[in-house]
């Protein structure tokens, strides 16, 4: 069940207020985070419109989160974080997604909990598309 007035349901405009679309996977959509004070952020949202993992069977929770590891694995291999931070938080946006914010020594908030929208760098177009090519390269493997 589609829910209207969910981004990540509905797609188009409203997801694009702060995502680009990087692919499908078998149960999730996968999103470039337009904020990359983390290099690589992506969100991870279930193709469902839950709001609480506990509303997902065993089966389909076993899926997502081989679907966050897939996610997880390809940030890995692109960008090398020193870590990665997951999060799902959704206490206005009551759809289930995880927030994966690679995490670098030297880099920005290392050592803290990331930010949720920072709000301090943005990329061009074409380097949004570059970053989604190598998302979609190494995901389609």
């Amino acid at each position: 069940m589609k829910d209207q007035n969910c981004a990540y349901c509905m797609e188009g405009e409203l997801v694009a207020a702060f995502g680009i679309k990087i692919c499908e996977l078998e149960s999730s959509k996968v999103y470039l985070f337009k904020e990359q004070s983390h290099p690589g952020r992506v969100i991870v949202a279930h193709k469902k419109h839950v709001s609480e993992i506990t509303e997902l069977t065993s089966e389909e929770r076993a899926t997502y989160m081989e679907d966050i590891n897939k996610v997880a694995c390809a940030m890995h291999e692109i960008f090398n974080p020193d870590k990665v931070n997951y999060g799902a938080y959704g206490d206005t946006e009551h759809h289930l997604h995880f927030h994966l914010v690679p995490k670098y020594k030297d880099g920005y908030e290392w050592g803290g909990v990331f930010a949720m929208n920072p709000s301090v760098k943005t990329l061009s177009e074409e380097v949004y598309q570059e970053i989604v090519e190598k998302y979609r390269e190494v995901l389609s493997k």
